[in-house]
């Protein structure tokens, strides 16, 4: 499981080349399973997110990179005494290229499956090119 999981140190106010303030928040992220699929039209992406629901989805492009965040929300019926393991949220991005039209990214979720459509730019679907017979 730890290769699966990641560590980032969130500093709250921190900007640029200002030193690190001495409390910092530790957040530990999964990896979600992911299968990508090409086809003639682009992209579809598969991403297994079990325990999110819609409105703890956040998928967006910034900057040429897809980011997905899925929070996992569980009710806590009472206070463990002890706990094999903790529930985590799920973090994971990809960098896109130009060959993607980003503004037609559709995304849909069923049963904690996230299935994004990720169509390619018009200029780089295959096209055929007739030929014609000269006599």
């Amino acid at each position: 499981m730890p290769d699966d999981t990641i560590t980032r140190r969130a500093v709250p106010g921190q900007s640029g080349g200002q030193r690190p303030q001495a409390t910092r928040e530790v957040e530990r992220y999964l990896l979600p399973a992911v299968d990508i699929y090409e086809t003639d039209e682009g992209l579809t992406i598969v991403a297994d997110l079990p325990g999110v629901e819609k409105h703890n989805l956040d998928v967006r492009v910034e900057d040429d990179v897809l980011t997905i965040r899925g929070q996992i929300s569980h009710p806590q019926r009472a206070n463990p005494a002890y706990a094999e393991y903790d529930l985590l949220n799920y973090f994971r991005q990809f960098h896109l290229n130009e060959e993607v039209d980003q503004e037609k990214i559709q995304a849909e979720t069923k049963h904690g499956v996230l299935t994004l459509h990720v169509p390619k730019s018009e200029r780089t679907k295959p096209k055929r090119i007739e030929v014609e017979v000269k006599q």
